[in-house]
């Protein structure tokens, strides 16, 4: 017999003009606006790194969890797009929401604790639309951030100056979107369609994977993402070589930059004993070591706001200066 399942019909949903928002525009750090200081010594050579790739004509792929993007650093990588630094940014399911909740009402991020025990939590109407662009386009053969862009841009969302999204269907710079069903707000509205989530996801799996054939001197930066961007990267990664190897060409010598929170010691090119907590950390084990053959990889401990507008800083000193 099937199992029952949730009727998503009786779901009440509110407007976003009834939610508290935690962040809005004034949140986001403006281009030209003073940095806060954070030193690190992998920066600069990082930096210099990216600037030789870029020169080079190799790729520099950003992958990202949700939090860079409320990080408010959204200009800053729309102008390494625009200067044609980042060639693909690959996002877990929650960045197109906040970045469509941000082009659309100036706002995002609610109290998860408020809402959830109120039951409302993303139940919100207007998030939904992301949901109705997908269904609509997964007959286009177009991957999910490809088609999110397009809805922010040609809709004229009122600051959609500020969504990544948006500026990557404009400058035609690959924005993927790599969702987990059911991790994402939108996947509790009765207008999700999972077929199509899965299936516009999957072609942006693809668009990655095909990046990553061009990596061999190039440069990759995971930005907070601690499960997608390593396990996507892995798969990608082994795809590529596959084929690589068929080609007699190699995937080997890039450089990998992992961004995050936790504090990580010791020596970080090494695999760290299966009685490590550490080795289940898989940024640490699949980005720094096992992907990095003969490159180069790099931790960098600190507060997204910190560390990303002090690289975008030593990127663009970097080409104005010829690096």
């Amino acid at each position: 017999m099937p199992f029952k399942f949730f009727d998503r019909s009786q779901l009440k949903l509110k407007s976003l003009s009834e939610r508290k928002h935690l962040i809005g525009l004034n949140h986001f750090l403006q281009l030209e606006g003073p940095i806060p200081h954070f030193e690190h010594p992998h920066l600069p050579l990082l930096a210099e790194r990216i600037v030789s790739a870029h020169k080079r004509g190799a790729p520099v792929i950003l992958m990202m969890g949700a939090h860079l993007l409320r990080a408010g650093v959204s200009r800053q990588i729309i102008d390494l797009m625009q200067r044609g630094i980042l060639s693909h940014i690959a996002m877990n399911g929650a960045g197109p929401i906040h970045d469509y909740e941000m082009a659309r009402i100036g706002a995002t991020t609610e109290s998860v604790a408020e809402y959830i025990a109120r039951g409302q939590f993303g139940l919100w109407t207007e998030t939904g639309e992301i949901n109705d662009w997908i269904t609509r386009g997964v007959n286009e053969n177009l991957g999910f951030g490809e088609i999110v862009g397009r809805g922010i841009k040609e809709n004229r969302l009122p600051h959609r100056e500020i969504s990544i999204l948006a500026a990557g269907y404009h400058l035609q710079v690959p924005v993927t979107v790599h969702v987990g069903i059911g991790y994402d707000i939108i996947h509790e509205h009765p207008s999700c369609d999972g077929s199509a989530v899965g299936e516009t996801s999957y072609r942006d799996f693809l668009i990655l994977a095909q990046s990553v054939t061009r990596l061999e001197g190039g440069v990759l930066l995971n930005f907070g993402s601690s499960v997608m961007a390593p396990e996507v990267f892995l798969k990608a990664l082994a795809m590529a070589r596959n084929v690589a190897h068929q080609h007699g060409t190699r995937i080997a010598c890039f450089t990998t930059a992992v961004f995050d929170l936790i504090p990580l010691e010791g020596n970080l090119r090494e695999e760290a004993p299966r009685d490590d907590p550490r080795y289940y950390y898989r940024p640490y084990k699949t980005m720094l070591v096992r992907t990095v053959t003969e490159g180069e990889s790099f931790y960098v401990q600190g507060d997204h706001r910190l560390t990303f507008p002090n690289l975008y800083r030593l990127i663009v000193d970097g080409l104005t200066s010829g690096m």
